[in-house]
C-alpha cells in the first residue's frame, strides 16, 4: 500500500497533515522525528513530509533526524516537503541559512508566487496562508529556486525533489492549502489516490494476525464505538475463541450501560463476554478525592487490578493471556504525550495508562485513526449505528463529570440530567451534528427561588461542541429555545438542581471534558 510518511517535530498541526492527506485518498502515517530508517522505509513510501515544530534548527538541542535518515533523504530519490520548522530544517540541511526574524508572523499572511512550479500548479499568484513562525529562511540552499514570498520573506523554495513552505497548508485558514497538498501528492509524488477505508481494514486485520499469531486476547470493553470496533477487528482477525471481553461496571457509567453492552457483544458474535460489578470498589476508592488527575490515576489502577484478577481466573479455565486489546485512538495518544518525545502531556487517558502497567502485549488496532475514521470503519464492518454515532464517553466515565468528590447521590443526579440532555438533542435532530454534548455537575450549590421558597441546590453546566477529530473544538451554537427547554426540564425534573449554565469555551484553550 502506497503511503506518505510524516515525521513529527512537535507541531500542534501535525495530525492535520495526516488528515488532509487521507481525505485525498492517500494513506499517511505519523512517526516521531527520530524514527529509525528501517521503520520509515517499510512499505511503498511515495514521499516524506517534515512537520512544523516549536524549536529553532540552529539550536544545539533542536530536534534532528537520525543520521541515516538524513543521508537517505538527501540522496534526493524521494520527494520531500518541509512545512514551517520542516521547511527551515530542509533549507538548513541543504546548505541554506536560517535566522531569527525581526518579528514573528502568526496568523493570516498574503503571499505571492514568484516562480511557476508543480507545487503551486493551477493556483493564482496571490493567495492567503496561515503562518506561525519566529525564524525564517534568510538564504535558500545553493541552486534552489525561490517559489514564493511574503513581502521580503522567503516562504517557499524548491531544489530538485525538495520543497519547503514556511506556512501551514494543512490548516483550513490557508486558502489553497488542500490544492497545494494535492499537487504534492499527485503532481510530485505521483500517488494514485486509490486508498479507501476497506484497505485499512485489510491492513489492520493482517497486522493483528502477525502481532498475535498464538495466544488469547483479553480486552476491557465499554460498549462505545472505539472499544467495540477494536474488539470486532480482533475477532475478525483471530476468531471468536481467542478473544475475551470484560465489561466492568465501575458505577460511573450511564443508566444500564453495562448490561446493554453485554447484550450487544453477544449479538455481534462474541463467544466470551464477562460482566463484573465493581461499583462499590470504585466508589470507595474515590472517597475524599477531588483532584482530577488523582481520580484518573485511582480509577485506572483499580481498573487494571480488577482486570488482572479476572484474567487470572479466566486463565485457569481458558489458558494464559498473551495480549491486551485496546480501543486507543490517535487523539488519546496525543493528549497523553505518547506520540513522540516533543509532545507534552495534557491529561492522562484511561486506556493508555493501564496498558503501560500491564505485562501483556498491547493490540491497538485503532491507534493511528481519528474518531470520524473509526466511525466510517465501524459502519463498514457492520457495527450497529446506535453504537457508531454514540458520542464519545471518557474512560473514567461520570467520575470526571462530577467535579470534586464523587458520591452515589451526585452520580444519580448526573444520570438524570444526562438523560434529559440526550433526549432533547435527539428530539431536535441535533444529536448527530455534535461531536459531544453532556452535563457536568459543578462542585457548588447556588441560591434559587422555587415555589416562593429559597433553595440552595446544585448547579449544572452543559457542554456541547462541534469538532472534526477532538484535537480542536468549538462550542455548539445551539438554539436558545432548545437551551431554554433543556434548562427548564432539568430544574423541574431533577429536584436537586436549581441552576443550569452553558459552556461557551472553545478547545483550545479549554479541553472538551472539564476534568
Amino acid at each position: 500500500m502506497e503511503k506518505i510518511i510524516i515525521l513529527d517535530f512537535g507541531s500542534q498541526y501535525t495530525h492535520l497533515i495526516a488528515r488532509r492527506i487521507r481525505e485525498l485518498k492517500v494513506y499517511s502515517e505519523i512517526l516521531p522525528f527520530d524514527t529509525p530508517l528501517e521503520k520509515i522505509t517499510d512499505g511503498d513510501v511515495k514521499g516524506v513530509i517534515l512537520s512544523g515544530g516549536p524549536d529553532s534548527v540552529y539550536r544545539p538541542t533542536a530536534p534532528k533526524l537520525k543520521k541515516e535518515v538524513e543521508e537517505w533523504l538527501l540522496k534526493g530519490e524521494i520527494p520531500v516537503l518541509g512545512i514551517c520548522y520542516g521547511h527551515q530544517l530542509l533549507a538548513y540541511l541543504l546548505g541554506g541559512r536560517v535566522e531569527r526574524g525581526k518579528k514573528g508572523e502568526y496568523g493570516r499572511a498574503d503571499i505571492e508566487i514568484v516562480e511557476k512550479n508543480e507545487l503551486f500548479k493551477g493556483l493564482p499568484a496571490r493567495q492567503v496562508v496561515w503562518m506561525s513562525h519566529g525564524d525564517w529562511v534568510s538564504k535558500v540552499p545553493p541552486k534552489a529556486e525561490i517559489l514564493a514570498r511574503s513581502g521580503e520573506i522567503i516562504v517557499a523554495f524548491r531544489l530538485d525533489k525538495f520543497y519547503g513552505v514556511q506556512f501551514h497548508p494543512e490548516v483550513r485558514h490557508t486558502q489553497y492549502g488542500r490544492a497545494i497538498l494535492n499537487n504534492f501528492l499527485f503532481e510530485i509524488c505521483k500517488c494514485s489516490g486509490s486508498w479507501k477505508m476497506g484497505d485499512i481494514v485489510e491492513k489492520i486485520i493482517e497486522d493483528i494476525k502477525q502481532e498475535a499469531p498464538t495466544g488469547n486476547v483479553l480486552m476491557a470493553a465499554s460498549g462505545g464505538v472505539d472499544s467495540t470496533t477494536s474488539a470486532c477487528l480482533i475477532k475478525m482477525a483471530l476468531g471468536p475463541e481467542r478473544i475475551h471481553l470484560v465489561v466492568i461496571d465501575t458505577g460511573f457509567l450511564r443508566k444500564e450501560e453495562a448490561e446493554k453492552a453485554v447484550k450487544m457483544y453477544r449479538k455481534l458474535g462474541f463467544k466470551h463476554v464477562h460482566l463484573i460489578d465493581a461499583r462499590k470498589e470504585f466508589l470507595s476508592a474515590l472517597k475524599g478525592v477531588v483532584d482530577p488527575e488523582e481520580k484518573r490515576r485511582i480509577i485506572s489502577q483499580l481498573y487494571f487490578k480488577i482486570l488482572d484478577e479476572k484474567a487470572s481466573k479466566l486463565a485457569e479455565k481458558y489458558g494464559e493471556f498473551k495480549y491486551l486489546g485496546q480501543g486507543t485512538i490517535y487523539p488519546d495518544r496525543v493528549e497523553s504525550g505518547v506520540t513522540g518525545r516533543k509532545t507534552a502531556r495534557i491529561k492522562t487517558h484511561h486506556n493508555v495508562v493501564y496498558a503501560h502497567l500491564s505485562k501483556l502485549v498491547k493490540l491497538e488496532p485503532l491507534k493511528d485513526l481519528y474518531k470520524d475514521e473509526v466511525r466510517k470503519l465501524a459502519k463498514l464492518i457492520g457495527i450497529p449505528e446506535e453504537v457508531v454515532y454514540r458520542h464519545p464517553f471518557p474512560g473514567p466515565g461520570l467520575a470526571i463529570r462530577v467535579l470534586g468528590e464523587v458520591s452515589e447521590k451526585k452520580l444519580e443526579i448526573l444520570r438524570k440530567v444526562d438523560r434529559i440532555v440526550e433526549e432533547e438533542l435527539r428530539k431536535a435532530g441535533l444529536y448527530r451534528n455534535l461531536w459531544q454534548a453532556f452535563p457536568v455537575l459543578l462542585p457548588v450549590k447556588t441560591v434559587g427561588v422555587m415555589g416562593d421558597e429559597r433553595t440552595y441546590k446544585y448547579a449544572i453546566a452543559i457542554r456541547a461542541v462541534v469538532s472534526e477529530d477532538a484535537m480542536t473544538a468549538e462550542f455548539a451554537k445551539l438554539p436558545w429555545s432548545l437551551l431554554e427547554k433543556i434548562g427548564s426540564r432539568i430544574v423541574n425534573e431533577v429536584r436537586e438542581v436549581n441552576r443550569v449554565l452553558y459552556d461557551i469555551t472553545n478547545k483550545p484553550p479549554a479541553t472538551i471534558e472539564f476534568e
